[in-house]
Parts: C-alpha cells; structure tokens; sequence
C-alpha cells in the first residue's frame, strides 16, 4: 500500500517572524515536487504569517508545535485546538521528546491531547522514542510499545488511520549522531508490527512513520531509502531553505 511520504521541519523555538516567513518563502520558491509533502512546524507566532506564505502550495501543509488538551478556559499562556483550526493550522505535533522531558508530559497527558486534535479535525503527528539508557539496556522496542499503548492505542480504526507517528530515538536528537539506516528500519518496522497487531495489517501499511533525529542532508538519502521510513521530522536542518529543499527532495 502506498504511503505518504512526508518532510516536516520542526523549527522548535527559533527565528524571529521576519526570518521564519523569508524561510517559508524560500522553500515554496525552490518548488520540491508535488509528490511530497511538507510541513511546517513553526512558533505559534509565525503561523499565520507563514499560513500565507503557503496557502497556494497545495503540498505544503501548517503545523503547531503543541496544544492543550482543553476546548478552552483559564489557562495562561496555552492555545487550543480551535484557535489552531481558525487560521489554517492542520496538523499538530503531539508528545515530541522535548515536551515530555522539560514540561513533564506523560502518556496519559498526551492521550487527551490526541483525542482534542482530532476532535478538533486536525491531524496528530505523534512523537515517541526512547533514551540512550533504553537503547542500551535493549528494551527500547518494549518502552515505544508501552507508549503507544498508552497514548494511542485506544483510537477507533477510523481515527487511528488519520495519525502520522514520528519515531525518534531521544540520543539522536540535536546531538548529531543519528541512528544507522538500519536502526531506523528495525524500529519502524518493530512499529508496524505493533500496529498490525492491535489493528490491522492494513491500516499498518497505511500508516505513514517519519524518522526524527538529526536527519540532514548527508543522510536523508539512506534514511529515506529504507521501506518502513515514510520521510522525516527534522530539526535543526529544517532551519537552512537550502539544506530542507534537499531533504524534501530526497523523499
């Protein structure tokens, strides 16, 4: 079954509004085949401005970095899913590394914030992965396993089909070092596996699991070679319009 193949730039906390929308303008103009999808995972404050800037890019998609898991109320300093839905964001990075280490987010958390985005009709893309400890203790399969057991496994058929999951292995991220090709590959597949069993081997195959962790240009080629790795959540690579335009064209 054909899956999609998707490059989303996660630019976490930087570039100011000025440079976040001359970076979305660079990429649209370097024109990466519509066969593969974008998205952009900007600062909240850059959404709408870059939700201009690629409104008539039909492969180009807007994404937030986070939510809250309420419809809405007294919470300073969040922002909820309709808000995201009132200015075109349609995808939603839930549970990425970063936010379970320094904001304490939990499984059981994230599992709220899964149910509010696709309430809202938005799409998850759901981040799990496990520590240099976990991997070297050789339980990292049975630690994402517990993950997704926790956070999504409790979806429909229906609403598990919309989720795009992103594995990212917490020793790669930022640090330069980055899982083999063939790491990547067995733990997606591992993934697959685990989706087959609690679904279908069918929603298995359509499920799109995208590889975070120091992808860049040097490596997008044989990470993306691999048959279970449907493209990637990238960093810091995602912050340079000439390295991301290889990455995206490298899908």
């Amino acid at each position: 079954m054909s899956r999609l193949q998707i490059a989303a730039g996660n630019w976490k906390m930087n570039k100011n509004l000025e440079e976040g929308v001359a970076l979305a303008t660079a990429l649209v103009e370097a024109n990466p085949s519509s066969d593969q999808l974008v998205i952009l995972a900007t600062p909240f404050i850059h959404l709408q401005a870059v939700g201009a800037v690629i409104k008539d890019v039909p492969h180009f998609k807007l994404a937030a970095q986070n939510c809250h898991q309420a419809e809405k109320g007294a919470y300073t300093g969040e922002i909820s899913v309709e808000m995201l839905k009132s200015i075109g964001v349609e995808y939603v990075i839930i549970g990425h590394s970063e936010r379970r280490e320094y904001f304490k987010e939990d499984n059981a958390l994230l599992a709220q914030k899964i149910d509010a985005v696709l309430a809202g009709g938005l799409i998850p893309i759901f981040c799990c992965g496990e520590s240099l400890t976990i991997r070297e203790a050789g339980t990292h399969v049975d630690f994402v396993a517990n993950q997704l057991k926790e956070s999504i496994f409790h979806l429909s058929d229906a609403d598990f089909s919309k989720l795009v999951i992103a594995y990212e292995p917490i020793w790669a991220i930022g640090t330069g070092v980055t899982a083999s090709p063939a790491q990547a590959q067995d733990m997606q597949a591992a993934l697959r596996q685990l989706i087959a069993k609690q679904y279908s081997q069918e929603i298995a195959d359509g499920t799109s699991i995208l590889y975070g962790g120091s992808v860049k240009p040097a490596n997008c080629n044989d990470l993306f070679s691999q048959a279970d790795v449907d493209g990637g959540l990238v960093g810091g690579a995602s912050l340079k319009a000439e390295d991301f335009t290889t990455i995206i064209k490298a899908l």
